[in-house]
């Protein structure tokens, strides 16, 4: 299953993309310590392991591919994060394909609330 969506932060595309990818800043928003390089190819880990991947395409402050982890399955699960300025805000911009049916639900919540979302209350605190 698919997933697209969209979220306004009201921060640069810089501060977006290291809240992303730099692993101090994963922590501040999720509270897990971070395995993460904004390196493609780099394998990165989340959560204490409930999401693993790797990094396809970086680049810097615009995009981000990754490949997310879910077992042993024949399609890989791809989620691209597009990152567009929009005046003083940073327009995030995600697809993220072949979730399984599974996980559906949860993935899809995550990214509202405990990715996206926290990296939003996070970078709009100051």
């Amino acid at each position: 299953m698919d997933f697209n969506y969209e979220l306004e932060i009201n921060a640069d595309p810089e501060e977006v993309f290291a809240a992303l990818t730099v692993p101090f800043q994963i922590e501040l928003w999720s509270g897990y310590p971070a395995d993460m390089k904004a390196e493609e190819g780099y394998e990165f880990s989340l959560w204490e392991g409930d999401i693993t991947g790797k990094n396809l395409e970086v680049k810097p402050n615009k995009r981000l591919v990754q490949e997310w982890y879910f077992g042993d399955r024949a399609e890989r699960s791809i989620a691209a994060l597009d990152l567009k300025r929009d005046g003083a805000c940073t327009r995030v911009v995600l697809r993220h394909t072949n979730i399984p049916e599974e996980a559906y639900e949860e993935i899809t919540e995550g990214w509202r609330e405990y990715y996206l979302g926290a990296i939003k209350g996070m970078l709009e605190m100051y």
